[in-house]
């Protein structure tokens, strides 16, 4: 269950993070509610995760794969450009986390 808290939160972020755009520096209305909805959400749903799974894990996972899966948005949906140091970047963040988790830490 904690794992789908988890998913949960990354998902929940990418939205807040992708709507950030959209909300004109906060001055429309419903992007914005939407933005900080979603990462009120988001910080429920980690705050109940930390108290099952250990902080460095838990915080390795969800910002990895959320920064992973707001890259893949800014370019499928925002149109934002794609360079090799994005791959690069992106394979270097994944290499952490995975890194973090064959530690042993949780």
């Amino acid at each position: 269950m904690v794992y789908l808290w988890l998913l949960g939160a990354i998902v929940l972020e990418v939205l807040g993070t992708s709507l950030l755009r959209s909300t004109e520096g906060f001055s429309r209305l419903w992007p914005t509610v939407g933005c900080l909805g979603s990462y009120a959400v988001a910080f429920l749903l980690l705050s109940r995760v930390v108290q099952e799974l250990p902080v460095g894990v838990t915080y390795a996972l969800w910002s990895g794969i959320g920064t992973v899966l707001v890259v893949a948005v800014a370019v499928t949906v925002l149109g934002d450009p794609v360079t090799w140091q994005t791959g690069l970047g992106i394979g270097l963040v994944i290499s952490g986390v995975v890194v973090l988790n064959l530690s042993g830490g949780h």
